[in-house]
Parts: structure tokens; sequence; C-alpha cells
């Protein structure tokens, strides 16, 4: 007997994926060429039926006619009655034979065409109107899962969200009991197509036979044993028919008796899974529709390896969307919908906005590219190591007893003694390591509170009360700014940066006060949930820093150069970029203050170490004009843009190198 190759999952019902709708695709081509067989089939038995009922009548008209030639009397018949006796006889024959005829046109009809038609109008005709209620269950839900993924956040509406969470769950328990009897009805027609073939021939060979009977037996005994076989397994396919048939009755009460919670969306009750390196699932993704317009598409997303992929509806394979290979990822908000997070590109020229259909699958959407982007799915055993990443994230903010234990369990034990060439920068001797590591309490002060906003550095929030000095005003800008000598600055220089957080620290002369404030900072990132960041534009100059708002070019916070202590690049993630700024605290009542220090870091898209090669070079311009000698030496040994100024980063390929120097800053940022 034929084995079934390919079979509808009942529990796949709910999920929807695009591989069984990709399954039920066959199924249905399946079904519909199964539909044009069978009527080509019908039309050729119903032919041969007629020209048997055909072959009756005119047997029948045949034996009239032979028995006619005695009634005619003909003038000229003399010594026919021989011949009337023979046709009597033949009539007679022919009679018996029309009779046999008749009996196999019956025999036809009952066994041959009625249940070829009764196959077509009760098993095909279900599976055509249980697909145009399955269709129509599904354009139902996919309209209450719009509606639903249109509740705005700001404004929410405990009703309107209650009326629109009871639409969707009707309208899935409508679409997953549409697609259970689909389903049932689909599997179960592999098994009746194979009757509906076989039962209509048989029936034609058994009138057949039982017509040839009455004249050869030969013919009978041959066939007896193929019809046994045919008959016999004929009654195998139906046995296993009505087993099959009782448990996906069965398998579809189990299904069909859970909690309704099931049909509800952002209803998980289960935590959230920080440490998948791949997951799947449908999401609604942004498209621009027109200059300014946008539409929201619901497809299946599913990562593979280190991409993202994505699979309509109906096709057979899905394709790459974006490499997740160091790509960013945020929480983003996106016109008043709820569960939305950006995914971006290392060059930042291709980002997408996602919409999770709830709160788990959102934190664990941004989780897993998250850990994806660390390519740790390339280790020998990434399930592993993202286990341990998270671990070391959720430890990361716990007291360490010495540094030198932290290195030891770190990836990368060499980090600590040993820098990235040109990755880290720092003024004065003081910068220099000394040789015995401090103490992570000697860097920063247990339980030291932490900004993730940008605002004034941590120092301001201890020197409100404070008088005399330089105060840094609150919206980034100094009397500085607006002098002459910042506008003719010798060095000018745009990177784009997102600021992660910043911290009151109690040294500014040591590099691994700025590594432990990146520790820390990510550390209460993860711990935290907190995944959206502030994206600025980095402003250096021979004069001072500036983080300026890339939308509407005013300055946030600005840095003199002079109160920049030293900064460093992080040697693992060379996105990571941080330096220290040391100010000065009044509130011991001291009249020169007291020496403070804040330490800042960002994630820029531009190496650290490019940023802070640009710092260092600040640094050395600042002390090269306090020497004309040095100043023009220096202008001299570096390549200056057409207005004069340092150009520090060559073109992209395919630029021109006309134009001014902060065009060419900005078009590298």
């Amino acid at each position: 007997m034929p084995a079934v190759h390919h079979k509808l999952l009942l529990e796949d019902a709910l999920p929807d994926s695009p591989q069984t709708r990709s399954l039920l695709s066959v199924f249905e081509e399946d079904a519909g060429n199964l539909t044009d067989y069978t009527n080509k089939l019908l039309q050729s038995m119903q032919r041969v039926f007629g020209a048997q009922s055909e072959m009756g009548l005119a047997t029948e008209q045949l034996s009239k006619q032979l028995l006619d030639y005695e009634k005619k009397n003909f003038a000229l018949g003399k010594g026919d009655e021989e011949v009337i006796a023979m046709l009597q006889s033949f009539a007679k024959s022919v009679g018996e034979l029309n009779s046999l005829h008749s009996e196999l046109a019956n025999q036809m009809a009952d066994g041959m065409v009625f249940p070829l038609i009764q196959f077509r109008e009760k098993d095909l005709t279900e599976i055509s109107t249980l697909k145009e209620i399955h269709g129509i269950a599904t354009d139902e839900h996919e309209a209450a899962m719009v509606k639903y993924s249109r509740l705005p956040k700001k404004r929410e509406n405990e009703k309107l969200k209650a009326d629109l969470v009871k639409e969707v769950a009707y309208t899935r328990r409508k679409q997953h009991s549409a697609s259970l009897q689909y389903y049932c009805a689909l599997n179960a027609l592999q098994y009746r197509k194979r009757v509906a073939m076989l039962e209509p021939m048989l029936g034609y060979t058994q009138a057949q036979i039982s017509f040839f009977k009455k004249g050869i037996e030969l013919v009978s005994k041959k066939m007896d044993n193929f019809l046994s076989s045919v008959s016999k397994m004929t009654q195998s396919i139906q046995s296993q028919l009505d087993s099959e048939a009782e448990g996906m009755r069965m398998t579809q009460r189990e299904l069909l008796s859970v909690e309704d919670t099931v049909y509800m969306p952002d209803t998980d009750s289960e935590s959230v899974n920080r440490t998948l390196i791949q997951k799947a699932g449908y999401l609604n993704i942004r498209n621009k529709t027109g200059l300014v317009t946008t539409a929201w598409d619901r497809l299946y997303f599913f990562t593979q390896g280190g991409n993202l992929m994505c699979q309509p509806r109906g096709a057979v394979a899905g394709g790459m969307v974006l490499d997740l290979d160091n790509s960013s990822v945020m929480a983003v908000d996106c016109e008043d919908r709820r569960y939305c997070f950006q995914i971006t590109s290392p060059s930042g020229k291709t980002s997408m906005i996602l919409q999770a259909e709830s709160k788990k699958e959102y934190e664990e959407w941004i989780c897993t590219v998250n850990n994806i982007s660390r390519q740790i799915y390339l280790t020998d055993n990434p399930e592993a190591v993202a286990i341990r990443l998270n671990q070391t994230a959720i430890q990361a903010v716990t007291p360490i007893t010495s540094f030198e234990k932290r290195q030891e369990g770190s990836p990368n034990p060499d980090r600590s003694a040993m820098a990235k060439p040109g990755g880290v920068h720092s003024t004065g001797s003081g910068s220099q390591k000394s040789e015995t590591a401090p103490e992570p309490e000697d860097l920063i002060a247990p339980g030291t509170p932490i900004q993730f906003d940008i605002m004034l550095p941590a120092s301001e929030f201890q020197d409100q009360n404070r008088a005399g000095g330089r105060r840094t005003n609150p919206f980034g800008e100094t009397d500085d700014d607006c002098s002459a000598e910042s506008d003719d600055s010798l060095l000018q220089q745009v990177f784009a940066v997102r600021f992660l957080g910043s911290m009151a620290v109690r040294c500014g002369d040591n590099q691994e006060v700025i590594y432990e404030a990146m520790r820390q900072v990510l550390a209460a990132r993860a711990i935290h949930n907190i995944f959206r960041t502030t994206e600025s534009h980095l402003m250096v100059t021979s004069s001072s820093f500036r983080l300026i708002d890339p939308q509407t070019q005013v300055t946030r916070i600005s840095f003199q150069l002079e109160e920049v202590c030293q900064f460093a690049a992080h040697q693992e993630n060379g996105r990571l970029i941080g330096f220290v700024v040391e100010g000065r605290d009044w509130s011991e009542g001291d009249e020169e203050g007291e020496p403070s220090f804040s330490a800042f870091v960002f994630e820029s898209n531009t190496e650290g170490e490019k940023i802070c090669y640009t710092m260092n070079l600040a640094k050395e311009i600042t002390e090269a004009k306090k020497d004309p000698e040095a100043l023009a030496q220096l202008m001299k040994n570096m390549p200056l843009t057409n207005d004069g100024k340092f150009l520090l980063l060559d073109p992209e390929p395919g630029e021109t190198s006309d134009g001014a120097g902060q065009e060419d800053l900005e078009s590298e940022a």
C-alpha cells in the first residue's frame, strides 16, 4: 500500500506560519488538480455509460426489427419460413443479449458513475466550501489584528482595548476552528481520492465480468484474483481512513479545549528569555508609501545565522532583509504604536522599524538581535555563551573585590594590560597606568547614580549652590561659543553618536575609570531593560566638545577642552567611546572648590579610535597655539581643507573633494 508522505499537522493550525501556509498551498493545488481530473474522468465514464445504454436500446431495436420481418408479408416471400424461423431465433438471442446489456448499463450506473459523482459532489465540494470559509476567517482575523495593532499607546482606552482583544480572540478562534476542519478534510482527501479512483473501476470491471460470465467462464477465472486484491486494498484504505479520521477528531477536540488566553494577544504568562540566538514570528514592518506617508505590513520574520529573514505568505522560502552582524537595536516611539523597535546596520545607512505583538515578543526580539549582533552564533556552543553573557550582565553591577578578579573572569584577560593601538588617548603623565591595579571602589563610589538622558554633567548635581567660577549653561552654550575664535577654529570634526550614560567618578587620571564607567553603564541598561538612546552629533573643535541636536541644531551641552581630563575607546567594542570631565565642587565652602569628575559614555557609528585621535589632535592644537612655531609645524604636517581647517578623514569613494571642509566632515560622520 502506498504511504502518505505529506500531512497537515493540526497543531500548526493556530500558529499559521508561512511554512504551514506553503504546505497548505500544496494540498490546495493537489485538490484543484484532482477536481479537474475527476471532471474529465467522469465525462469519459458517462460516455461509456451512454454508449452501453445506447447498446441496450440498439439491441432492443434490433430484436424488434428481426421480429417485424414476419409481419411485413412480402409478396415474394414464399419460402421465407426458414428465414423467419432463423430470424426469430436471432431475435430471441438478441433479446437475451439486450437484457444483459441493460443489466450491464444499470451496473455501470450504480458501480461506476454514481460513486464518482458522489465523490465530486460531496468530498470535492466540501473542500471548496471549507476553503472559502477558511479564507473568510483568515481575512476577519487579519482585519481584527490590524485594528488591534493600531491601539494608541499614549491615550489608551481600556474599554476599546478590551473590545478589540475580545474581537481578536473571537476571530482567532474562528480561524482556528475553520483551519482545523479544512486541514482534516484535506488530510482525509488523500485517502478518499484513492478510493474514489479505484471504486468506479472496480464497479465497471465487476459489471463487465458479470456480463461475460454468462458466456465465457474463462474470463471470470482470470479476473477473480485481480478483483479480490483490488477489493482487499479498498477495504484496507477504508479502515485506515476510519482510524485517521478518529485520531483527527480527538486531536481537534483537544486543541479546541484550550483557554481563551491562547487566542488573546499580549497575555504572555511566561518570563522573557534573554539568551535567544534564534527567533521567529509575525511582526509589523513600517514601509514608506510616499514622501510623508507610511504603511504597516504584517509579515513573518525569522533569523537564520547572522541574517534577518522575511517570508511573505504564499512564498516558498524567505529572503534576507538585513545582516545583523554588528548591527544595533533600540526601542523607539513610532506613530503612537506600542512595542516598536528599530534595527540599524553598522554603517547606519540601513534601518527598519518593526512592531511586535506583545511586550514579551518585543523584549525577546530586541535581546535576540542584540545577541546575534555580537556574533554569538559563530561560537561552538552559542546557547552557553548567550547564557553566560546574560549572567555576566546581571552580575556586572554587583561589587567586585578586586580589579584582577574581574579580569580573570573576562573573555580577554589582557584587555586591561594593553589597549589597542590608537584606541586610548589621554593628557598628561598622570594617565599612565600604575603598577598596582586600583580597586573598583577607588574609581567609582558604590551606589553612584547613572544618568541616561543628555542633561548636565553628573557633577553638576552636587554644585547647584556654588558661587563664582565658570558655570556650564543648561542649553550647552557659553559666551565663548559666540566668539569669533570658535568660528575660526582650526579643527571642526562631527561624529554621529548615541548617549549611553554618565556618572560621577572619583578620579580623572586613570584610564581604568573610563572602562569601569562603561561596564557599569552597559550593565545597568541591560538589568533595567533600557534600550532607548538619544542620537546626537559630537562636534570636536580645537576649543571645545559639543553635543548638538541633529534635528534642531541646538547645542545640548558643551565642554571646554581644558575641562576634559582624558578619553578612551573600548578595547573590545570599538564603537564605545568615553571621556572624563573635571569640574569644581563648592559645597564644602572651599574658596577654590574641590575638584570633581564625571565620566560620559557614548556609542558611535564611527570607530572610537578615530574620535580619540581627533580629540588628541584638538589637545595638540591647543598646546601648539601657545607656540606659533609649533602651530606652524603642526599645520605643515597635517592636510588641510579648502578653508584652512585640518582634514582628518578621507572622503568616501565616489565623493568629490570640492566644497567646504565642514561638508566633508559631516558626510563622513
